[in-house]
């Protein structure tokens, strides 16, 4: 399961859930916007913007990034 780490009027978390539900890749929101704790799962990953997308393996990455997204999508 990946967990997408988000926060409201992002665009590039817009796409990046988009591209995610397009290609039926399974995924966790949490708005840290509205949930303190996502913010400081966020914070502990060492990122300070979003999307952060967090695989259970421990990868993480930050940003809309389509071809990190295709790897994903080709190991689901």
């Amino acid at each position: 399961m990946i967990t997408v780490y988000t926060k409201n009027q992002c665009p590039k978390c817009l796409l990046t859930k988009r591209y995610l539900e397009q290609h039926h890749i399974p995924f966790e929101e949490k708005n840290i916007e509205e949930d303190l704790i996502a913010l400081e799962e966020v914070k502990a990953l060492g990122y300070t913007v979003v999307p952060v997308l967090k695989t259970d393996d421990g990868d993480s990455f930050s940003g809309f990034q389509p071809d990190r997204l295709e790897k994903m999508n080709g190991a689901s």
